[in-house]
């Protein structure tokens, strides 16, 4: 709140001395990002960037972070969410007496609550902003969430649907040994059914994709506050791969908030081209389209995997020219991935950095 006030009397104090008001954020993109080796993880440079009122560049995005500033500004002040569709039909309208609309789409208001973040240092669920629920959270596990208790492992098969903000979330108990991230949703509900959280004393995370803010911030704070061991399951693509990245070390977008967001620390269990020969599986691969030859190559270059493994692996695929997913296990039988794939490799610790 008194970052969003501090602005507003820094942009009116320049309007009365007769100046162009102009707000100042970092810098976002890639020239603006480095690989902090000693944190492990992305970090946004020194670069600033000006966005100036009497510009003509400039001016809409100039009125459009202050309407969402303002707005947020008053979301904290009555307590109240929005979430960031609801944030673009709230300030959408035409201005008067012109053909010009505040905003066209939600593609121009969320790269600005992006920038209002960088502008101010603070997250977007500060500001009391969300985003749809993405991911399910599976095990012995105990949170408080507005006022109730859940039990994580007493909501049959779906499990918990994480919210995008789970900064007021508590963890009242947590009884388990590692928490397993994984992709998809379709491998999430096989472990489930399975009962692999039971019986390995573990809490699962579906991720649905590349996982959403929420998500990785969930992970994190189960990682640095409740101390448990983090472990990736993934497609063994280049796809899967970059899931894996963004997890562990951020995202190149999101930048700013990697060390609220990332988990150095977590491993990577699978899918991989070593497991496509260890348990036969070459059957079921399928080949590397153009673009994910491209994809490839350009993360046999980032810093993160120039581990020697990393590379044995990344080499590997693009030889072989074939990828895998994690559905694949089901060509052994249905309870491989369940009762021999992960316990095997979980206890004899074959993990990737």
């Amino acid at each position: 709140m008194n970052k969003i006030r501090k602005l507003a009397e820094e942009l009116e104090a320049e309007v009365e001395k007769g100046r162009n008001p102009q707000i100042v954020m970092m810098a976002k993109g890639l020239n603006n990002v480095n690989f902090n080796e000693k944190e492990r993880l992305l970090t946004l440079g020194d670069k600033k960037m000006a966005r100036s009122f009497l510009n003509i560049a400039h001016a809409r995005k100039f009125m459009q972070t202050l309407m969402i500033a303002n707005l947020c500004r008053r979301l904290v002040e009555v307590e109240k969410h929005a979430s960031i569709r609801e944030v673009y039909y709230q300030l959408k309208h035409t201005i008067d007496k012109t053909k010009e609309n505040t905003f066209e789409g939600q593609e121009e208001s969320d790269p600005v609550i992006e920038d209002l973040e960088r502008t101010l240092d603070v997250f977007r669920e500060q500001m009391n902003l969300t985003a749809d629920r993405r991911g399910y959270l599976y095990g012995n596990v105990k949170i408080t969430d507005a006022g109730d208790t859940i039990n994580c492992a007493k909501l049959g098969r779906g499990g918990y649907g994480i919210p995008s903000t789970v900064e007021e979330l508590g963890f009242e108990e947590v009884k388990a040994d590692f928490a397993l991230v994984i992709e998809t949703a379709a491998m999430y509900e096989r472990l489930v059914e399975e009962q692999f959280a039971k019986k390995n004393n573990a809490v699962l995370i579906a991720t649905q994709g590349q996982a959403a803010r929420g998500v990785r911030r969930l992970i994190h704070r189960l990682h640095n506050e409740a101390k448990l061991p983090i472990i990736v399951f993934c497609d063994g693509d280049p796809y899967g791969y970059y899931i894996y990245s963004v997890i562990k070390m951020g995202s190149i977008n999101l930048a700013y908030l990697s060390s609220e967001l990332g988990t150095p620390d977590c491993k990577f269990i699978g899918m991989t081209m070593t497991d496509i020969e260890k348990y036969g599986l070459e059957k079921v691969t399928e080949k590397l389209k153009e673009m994910d030859i491209k994809r490839l190559k350009e993360e046999m270059e980032y810093p993160w995997f120039q581990n020697r493994h990393w590379q044995n692996e990344l080499k590997k695929m693009l030889k072989g020219g074939v990828r895998i997913e994690q559905q694949a296990l089901a060509n052994k039988s249905l309870e491989f991935v369940a009762k021999k794939y992960l316990p095997e490799k979980i206890s004899r610790e074959e993990f990737l950095p």
